[in-house]
């Protein structure tokens, strides 16, 4: 029984004791006047500052307590700055404002548009989809006509009309019209993006309801397949051209192929055949192989076969135009991860759906903010251009004074000017030395339109998305931590040029010239033209008069000192020991040359004027480390903070 009670009062005590202790993540790590800095916050701020949590979970205690004092000092500062109200100074807030409008569009695009893109563009190239279509031109019938018949088209179809006879009857497109309107696989970014979409949104064996308006006419689009993609793929191939001519074997091409297929399946090595019996000079010594190839890179019957092939697995016969090919797969490439693809994908889109998206996206924050544009007054403004044009001389102007405050557009009740237009056109640096005329008003317009399109809807992020919250924190942060940093050290350095003296005599020995040599150079790509120059210098030639007349260079270079160790004929000029002497033969990148020796000085400490700058550079250092460090122990007067090293034993363990 009393074995029983003392167990029930140590289960007891545990519990009590696990109830009572923080959770992990409040684990309080340093304190500073009455605020705490726990766990969480610490542990967070330690892994963005490495870059990864994986990163941070194999740093080292000590790293860890480093990264506590810097933080807490970090902390100090910005309870300080809000002390002093830094954070509602005029020009703090103004820098934020800026700061919001500008990063905020670049995040918005990156992230509404650019990222779900990209994603989009990776998803959809995991795919290959066949695709036929039905091309109704508008070059030889009116846009309304073609529409039409196109509809009539998707109806029938519809109501049991075969796709292949109405691709006879009706298309267009010479090309695909003899294949039954087949243009063979595709994947996104190869394609019209209008086409892909709906290529994409089409079910296999469905055709598109709406016809699709090209540049071209009207499509309607029939999918046929949808497959996983495979890249690339690796296959050798033997070729027997079909030329109806008898071989060496007596046999015709088609009965050799036959042949040469029942031994390959029969265990006999694919490549020692394709070295006996192919016909293609470019495969047939490497044994067949063709390497990796991507979709369409091969003619399309063989690509087809070769695509639907399983590595090791052999063809059956494949014609095409060349002849009669055996393909033997040997290799498969992966689909990509999407970090790998990233940059390409990138690039890709920019190219292909970018101006699409972007537009969408205008469209889609247009109609959200109600804009509405006055056409009246862009027609007169225009009109009133004529031939002249709106540059930097604008503010004085008489157009100023008459149609300034002319109303271009409302977006969600603000209402935007020529003024304001002119006044973002003159501070766009990319703007500089361009003018407005009639003629590229509509442009600008579009842009400065855009732009306040996508400023607004930039201005609720701040609200709305939690990381552009913390990025405008951290800027924040960062532009209070500058003011103190100019308030408490950089205006407190006094320039002192007797301290500064002072400094490089207590220091002068770190601030050396290296050796340092003047030299001449007799050069040649020639090994025999170089022996006949040296022959002509041990003759008592003047070498200077030689190098001239074969080089055709002054002596200027002889003013010049380099660094002794810069290069081979440097440090050949610097071992030589009488001013005037040249060298043996040097061979090195160029051909030959020879050297002589113009002046050559040995490593020395720097004079003050020459390590004046360094000097400057330190002291500046060495000050602003003392001012540092004097701003850090007021803080720590003030705030008095504690820091619990042995805690952090515990970060990342739970």
């Amino acid at each position: 029984m009393l074995k029983r009670l003392i167990l029930l009062f140590t289960i007891s005590i545990v519990l009590l004791c696990t109830a009572c202790s923080p959770k992990h993540s409040e684990i309080i790590v340093a304190e500073y006047g009455n605020h705490d800095i726990t766990m969480d916050e610490f542990e967070k701020a330690y892994a963005k500052n490495v870059g990864s949590l994986d990163e941070a979970k194999r740093d080292s205690l000590n790293q860890y307590e480093k990264f506590l004092d810097l933080y807490v000092n970090f902390k100090m500062k910005l309870k300080n700055a809000k002390v002093r109200d830094l954070p509602n100074d005029t020009a703090i807030l103004n820098e934020l404002n800026e700061y919001e409008r500008t990063i905020g569009s670049s995040y918005l695009l990156e992230k509404e548009m650019y990222e779900k893109g990209i994603k989009e563009l990776y998803d959809r190239r995991s795919e290959e989809i066949r695709v036929s279509h039905i091309l109704i031109r508008t070059d030889t019938i009116s846009d309304e006509r073609a529409k039409e018949k196109a509809l009539a088209i998707i109806e029938r179809i519809k109501n049991g009309s075969s796709f292949e006879d109405e691709v006879l009857e009706n298309s267009d497109d010479q090309f695909s019209k003899k294949n039954g309107g087949d243009i063979y696989y595709i994947t996104a970014g190869m394609i019209m993006p209008e086409f892909e979409d709906i290529a994409y949104n089409t079910p296999v064996g469905e055709v598109n309801s709406t016809p699709l308006k090209t540049k071209y006419g009207y499509h309607i689009i029939k999918v046929t397949d949808r497959i996983k993609r495979v890249p690339k793929i690796k296959a050798s191939h033997i070729l027997i051209r079909h030329d109806d001519q008898v071989n060496e074997s007596g046999k015709k091409p088609k009965e050799l192929i036959q042949d040469i297929l029942a031994k390959a399946r029969d265990g006999h090595d694919f490549g020692d055949l394709a070295v006996e019996y192919s016909e293609d000079p470019g495969s047939k010594q490497n044994k067949g192989d063709l390497g990796f190839f991507s979709r369409r890179q091969m003619v399309q019957p063989f690509d087809e076969a070769a695509f639907k092939l399983e590595v090791d697995e052999i063809s059956d016969i494949v014609e095409t135009q060349f002849g009669y090919h055996i393909i033997k797969l040997t290799g498969k490439e992966d689909y990509p991860s999407f970090d790998n693809q990233k940059k390409t994908l990138r690039e890709q889109y920019e190219k292909t759906r970018k101006n699409i998206d972007y537009n969408n996206l205008i469209k889609k924050y247009s109609t959200e903010f109600n804009f509405a544009e006055n056409t009246e007054n862009i027609t007169f403004i225009k009109n009133a251009l004529g031939d002249s044009s709106l540059n930097g001389s604008y503010w004085n102007s008489e157009f100023h004074n008459n149609y300034g405050n002319y109303k271009l557009f409302k977006l969600d009740e603000v209402e935007y000017t020529l003024d304001s237009l002119l006044y973002s056109f003159l501070n766009d640096p990319q703007m500089m030395g361009r003018s407005i005329v009639a003629g590229n008003f509509d442009k600008l317009f579009d842009e400065f339109k855009n732009k306040k399109v996508i400023e607004r809807k930039a201005s609720d992020l701040i609200t709305s998305d939690d990381e552009f919250a913390s990025l405008m924190k951290e800027y924040k942060n960062g532009i209070l931590i500058f003011r103190l940093q100019e308030d408490e050290v950089w205006e407190n350095i006094q320039m002192d040029s007797a301290a500064i003296y002072k400094l490089y005599q207590e220091t002068k020995d770190n601030y050396v010239v290296d050796d340092r040599v003047k030299f001449l150079e007799i050069y040649s790509k020639s090994d025999s033209l170089i022996n006949e120059y040296y022959s002509l210098l041990k003759k008592g030639r003047d070498f200077d008069s030689l190098m001239i007349n074969v080089n055709k260079k002054s002596l200027s270079s002889k003013n010049d000192f380099i660094n002794a160790n810069s290069n081979e004929l440097s440090r050949a000029a610097f071992n030589l020991n009488e001013e005037g002497e040249f060298s043996e033969i040097i061979k090195n990148s160029k051909g030959w040359s020879i050297v002589k020796l113009v002046e050559k000085e040995p490593s020395r400490i720097k004079t003050f004027e020459e390590a004046k700058a360094e000097v400057t550079s330190l002291f500046q250092d060495l000050e602003s480390e003392r001012l540092e460090k004097e701003y850090i122990a007021k803080l720590k007067d003030i705030y008095k903070p504690k820091l619990y090293y042995e805690e952090l034993e515990k970060s990342y363990k739970n």
